[in-house]
């Protein structure tokens, strides 16, 4: 199949620039896979079409402020660097821009307590630079770093004070992703209660969301295309209860295509989901077949990238483009801060 069999137009007005006031005050599109329907909901409703003895499953990991803004030594330039992957004490391997102007060997500022050399140039803005910081390194970034949000969020002032609680969820916990699991940001503290006083399990996978979600796909192709390596890890008492409730033909609800790739990392020749911890590089496309996951809550995602390929692979490309060309005649709201679709 051919990636440009992946797309849809969608009116630039309609790309979600801000949260809503509510997290729960989303709209939330029905997909039945079975019958090819959709139907227009709230994520309010949402206790409405879970069960007693569901199994939904978060993904717990936290965005950590791994934008930089700073300037070149001696020269004073302007530069922007997006921390990507933490290859030892204090390197990184970043996103430069402008990427061209940076050079091996080339010195950085941020901050008087936060500085960086650069070790190598790598492709496609990428660099590797060892920090050079006055105290915790974490505690620096917390204090100077800001908010990566997604490129396709342009307002005026850019990152607000607010995205650093917005953009993340309730339960978000084990630190390390530039970029938020965005199907969980409809959730709230109550919504949860809600579920399990009506009878669900809920357990917990940390997938450490890296900047190849933003990345586009670059191939023609869609059978060549990868996703980059992410950090998984779940633990044994979280395989436990899903593997009991397979045995038992209960259903098991990903929150998100994040902990939709988790689970479907981690499951073993024998049918058991295991207890895992390390790199995966799960790509899925339409042909996949998925073992653990049930049922689907999932943002909107962009044309033509990786994600929308995940969910067509899970609902079926005409069904999945039939229901955003609906949500776009609906209004929905699409992308990060945008409304969501359960997938049935």
């Amino acid at each position: 199949m051919h990636i440009s069999d992946f797309d849809y137009d969608l009116p630039l007005e309609l790309i979600a620039q801000d949260p809503l006031e509510q997290r729960d005050a989303s709209r939330m599109l029905i997909i039945d896979r079975k019958h090819r329907s959709f139907v227009d909901s709230k994520f309010a409703a949402l206790e409405s079409f879970v069960k007693e003895g569901d199994v939904l499953v978060l993904n717990n990991t936290r965005v950590f402020p791994a934008r930089l803004i700073g300037w070149r030594d001696p020269s004073g330039g302007r530069v922007e660097v997006l921390l990507v992957q933490q290859l030892e004490p204090l390197v990184w391997e970043v996103l430069v821009r402008p990427g061209h102007r940076v050079r091996e060997g080339e010195r950085l500022s941020f901050a008087e307590s936060l500085k960086a050399e650069v070790l190598e140039v790598m492709d496609k803005g990428a660099r590797i630079v060892r920090f050079e910081s006055d105290g915790s390194f974490e505690t620096i970034l917390e204090q100077i770093g800001k908010t990566p949000l997604p490129p396709y969020i342009k307002r005026p002032t850019g990152t607000k004070l607010r995205d650093r609680e917005r953009y993340q969820t309730v339960y978000a916990r084990s630190r390390g992703a530039v970029a938020a699991p965005t199907a969980g940001l409809h959730f709230t503290d109550q919504v949860l209660n809600k579920l399990k006083r009506l009878g669900a399990d809920i357990v917990e996978v940390t997938l450490h969301v890296g900047y190849g979600t933003f990345e586009p796909v670059r191939v023609d192709e869609i059978a060549e295309h990868h996703v980059a390596a992410e950090f998984l890890e779940i633990d044994a008492s979280t395989a436990l209860v899903i593997n009991e409730a397979r045995a038992d033909g209960r259903r098991i609800i990903a929150v998100g295509t994040t902990t939709t790739r988790a689970l479907e990392s981690a499951i073993a020749d024998s049918g058991e989901l295991q207890a895992f911890s390390g790199q995966t590089s799960l790509t899925i496309t339409p042909g996949f077949e998925f073992r653990v996951v049930d049922a689907l809550i999932t943002n909107f995602h962009l044309p033509q990238s990786s994600l929308l390929l995940l969910v067509s692979a899970f609902a079926d490309r005409e069904l999945v483009l039939d229901a955003y060309c609906h949500a776009v005649k609906q209004q929905y709201r699409f992308y990060s801060y945008g409304d969501c679709m359960l997938i049935l």
